[in-house]
């Protein structure tokens, strides 16, 4: 079921033309986010959804290795008094996989919820409080905002520019 969009994306994507605008936008995020939080990460390979969330938990005060999950599934990390869990479901193949995994208790409210590839768990994976998705241009990246409960609202009003 989709939820109706209460935060329309920017008129004017927010353009990360390297790594250190995707840096200081990480930055910004991290001063918002709360427990609880549902994050959806979309894009195609490669246009920067690891790369944020490694430049989200540096923002964080995380300083050990930030690896992508895309083999192990699920990344777990705990800094500034804060729960994130790290999902890519890229390799699932059906619905039934998310059943399975066990991940559905990782959303019990305490933990913020990273997701990459949320298309891939099929209507079964609890909604979004916030999507991000990123696309990859000629000169770098951009990303649109969409927040679709009002904790997510909250949370990219709060958001610089």
């Amino acid at each position: 079921m989709r939820c109706p969009v209460l935060h329309e994306p920017n008129h004017n994507p927010i353009a990360l033309p390297d790594e250190a605008a995707t840096a200081a936008f990480a930055t910004s995020l991290a001063k918002m986010l709360r427990p609880g939080l549902v994050i959806y990460l979309r894009g195609n390979l490669g246009a920067g959804k690891t790369t944020l969330v490694r430049a989200l938990l540096q923002a964080l005060g995380y300083d050990g290795r930030v690896k992508s999950p895309t083999y192990t599934l699920l990344e777990r990390y705990e800094v500034a008094g804060l729960h994130l869990r790290h999902f890519d479901l890229y390799r699932f193949r059906d619905a039934e996989e998310w059943e399975g995994s066990g991940f559905r208790d990782e959303f019990d409210g305490s933990n913020i919820c990273l997701v990459e590839w949320p298309e891939q768990a099929a209507g079964l994976l609890p909604p979004a409080d916030i999507s991000l998705t990123f696309e990859i241009l000629q000169d770098g990246r951009e990303v649109l905002l969409h927040a679709y409960t009002p904790a997510g609202q909250t949370c990219l009003s709060a958001l610089p520019g």
